[in-house]
């Protein structure tokens, strides 16, 4: 447990960054209830709750249930190639929507989720790709206008009104942001397939035209690297100024919302990135206009759009998408705006968590100490479970991955969101079935809930992937083959997967409460929602094995005690003797078999049935 609160971690990430750079009708399934539940947590409360306070569900809107069919084709003519609707095509939308998240919301508090993370719902460009390869914007990454829903998902009124039975529930949203680029509209005269390689900073470094020796341009613009100093720089850039010769297709100049978007000189303009060095930063992810975020226009843009969200919606977080592909300067000033707005409006423990794609701690880490991120998503956990659960490797990996957590700024371990899989990457069930096609499905089914249960008894805020309490299990992959539907799919590579704990397909509607995943997750979610030090309680590694599977760790919370808690993530079972506090000579069960007594002065011996997880609680504890 971090020595200084979250709220505490924030107010001085606020003013370090702010002393440096201050300046129709609709009706939906017949089973489907929308009006509020009562919350386990105070409604009240829930704006008090701290990041690691909540489970989090992470839902694609487009793909979980359609309450209004009448929005399907976003009010766009046309077919599929203009409208982007197309149900049985993986890659276009499907009909789902934010009519569909309200009527669903029994189901997903039900679950134990106390907060939403919603994936993007702005209004994208419909349909992108070149002729014979093109998708939908049904993911919300290809954004054209930042300020208002996609009209596929909804209106301004169906948002306020999801915001609003969230918060009736006590819980919260999370919203999906991009700042790194929008749609591709911008092209390049150079390559009229729009596919141009990078072209680096030091050939073209917006002050000369092929490397140092080169044509000088832009006369006055000062430095040849970010950050930039003025406004007034970037105004003498041209569209003679880059790398490749950037322009807009005619009848797309105003194609973008706010207008400021549609000027080419807040881009860089430097063809497709590889993800490597300097292009990771300054390139095009796979032709998505790259917007130059060392630009102050571009700063205080992006600071006001998403304000105006935090304002209309009085929404509790951003996700951050793509965070590394952007400068560290642009986060430092960003995130503190931003959080302070909250802050000012009522929103004490606003929620900003970034995208940093690596498995790698101390790289994850280095976006808390250097970008001036409160939190990252824990792709090492990610890995960590999926080097354990998936490839067999002893439970000494995850020693490995806590002993880093110091080298993340103050309290960011503690507070980041922890998942077993994704929209990008795939299902921790699909990564099972491929690696173990063998595998029977009581043991993939244990194996999925064992995932969860690290997520939600170890540090940090545990996310959901929608469907996997469902037992969805995609055949192959990750990115489309991942999103599959929660109403009643029509395409067939869903439909043909064989998903776990149950009889059902993707083609039926998946909303069961009574699926044994369901009933898992939704059982360890009451644990950890009851008991605060299973969510805010310092963890303290006790067992880890170097050729072997057993994992514990106890959260300690100096007035209630010791939890402690033990996985065994192998198929044979355990007797081990495990380290406890000196101060815990008693245990109660909270989940699983617990011994009354410990075996002596600080150790406990603990039996673990396979594949399985135990909570004991200390009975006796005497606080300091």
């Amino acid at each position: 447990m971090p020595k200084r609160p979250y709220t505490c971690y924030l107010a001085g990430l606020v003013l370090l960054v702010l002393a440096a750079c201050a300046p129709a009708q609709k009706t939906g399934p017949a089973d489907a209830v929308g009006a509020p539940a009562a919350s386990p947590v105070s409604n009240a409360a829930y704006t008090a709750r701290l990041p690691q306070d909540e489970i989090v569900y992470f839902v694609i809107p487009d793909r979980f249930e359609n309450g209004d069919p009448s929005n399907d084709t976003g009010g766009i003519d046309g077919g599929r190639l203009e409208h982007g609707f197309d149900p049985t095509a993986k890659g276009f939308y499907h009909g789902g929507d934010l009519r569909g998240l309200i009527e669903r919301l029994d189901y997903i508090q039900g679950l134990g989720a106390t907060a939403i993370w919603l994936g993007p719902i702005y209004q994208n460009k419909a349909v992108q790709g070149t002729p014979g390869n093109e998708s939908a914007g049904y993911h919300g990454y290809w954004i054209t206008d930042f300020t208002r829903p996609d009209a596929h998902l909804g209106t301004d009124a169906d948002m306020k009104e999801l915001v609003e039975a969230l918060h009736a529930r006590g819980m919260k949203i999370y919203l999906d942001i991009i700042t790194n680029h929008t749609a591709d509209v911008i092209k390049y005269r150079e390559c009229p397939e729009n596919n141009c390689a990078y072209r680096s900073v030091a050939d073209y470094p917006y002050t000369v035209r092929g490397g140092v020796e080169g044509e000088a341009i832009n006369a006055g613009f000062m430095g040849d690297r970010p950050p930039f100093q003025t406004k007034e720089n970037f105004a003498r850039l041209t569209d003679s100024s880059y790398a490749w010769t950037p322009y807009v297709p005619e009848g797309e100049e105003d194609a973008k919302t706010p207008a400021w978007l549609n000027d080419i000189r807040v881009y860089h303009n430097r063809g497709d990135t590889t993800f490597e060095g300097e292009n990771s930063l300054y390139g095009d992810f796979s032709g998505l206009d790259d917007l130059m975020t060392e630009n102050p226009e571009v700063v205080e843009g992006f600071v006001e759009i998403y304000n105006d969200w935090i304002t209309r919606y009085r929404v509790d977080g951003f996700r951050i998408d793509t965070a590394r592909h952007v400068n560290p300067e642009f986060w430092r000033a960003f995130n503190a705006q931003v959080i302070r707005h909250a802050a000012d409006i009522g929103i004490p423990n606003f929620y900003v968590f970034g995208e940093v794609y690596d498995p790698d701690p101390g790289a994850l880490a280095r976006f808390t100490r250097v970008d001036g991120f409160p939190a990252v998503l824990d792709f090492g956990m990610q890995s960590t479970l999926s080097r354990v659960l998936v490839d067999g490797e002893a439970t000494s990996a995850f020693d490995k991955l806590f002993r880093a957590d110091d080298l993340y700024a103050d309290g960011a371990a503690a507070i980041a969101p922890t998942f077993a899989g994704n929209h990008d990457m795939g299902r921790f069930a699909g990564f099972l079935r491929e690696k173990h096609p063998e595998m029977g499905a009581e043991e993939l089914r244990k194996r999925v809930e064992l995932a969860h249960a690290i997520l939600m008894f170890s540090r940090g805020a545990p996310v959901i992937y929608y469907g996997d309490e469902q037992g969805f299990v995609p055949d192959a992959g990750g990115d489309q083959n991942a999103r599959e539907d929660m109403m009643p799919s029509e395409v067939d590579i869903y439909n043909d997967n064989v998903l776990i704990g149950t009889a059902a397909t993707t083609a039926d509607s998946n909303f069961d409460p009574g699926h044994p995943i369901y009933q898992a997750i939704a059982q360890m979610a009451e644990i950890r929602t009851a008991n605060e030090a299973l969510r805010r309680g310092a963890q303290v590694t006790r067992l880890t094995e170097l050729g072997g599977g057993v994992l514990a760790f106890s959260r300690l919370d100096g007035d209630k005690g010791e939890f402690l808690v033990a996985f065994n993530t192998r198929t044979e079972p355990r007797t081990v003797n495990i380290s406890v506090d000196a101060r815990s000579a008693s245990f109660d069960s909270v989940a699983g078999a617990c011994p009354a007594e410990v075996a002596a002065t600080g150790t406990l011996t603990l039996s673990i049935e396979p594949l399985s997880w135990t909570i004991c609680r200390s009975a006796d504890w005497q606080a300091n």
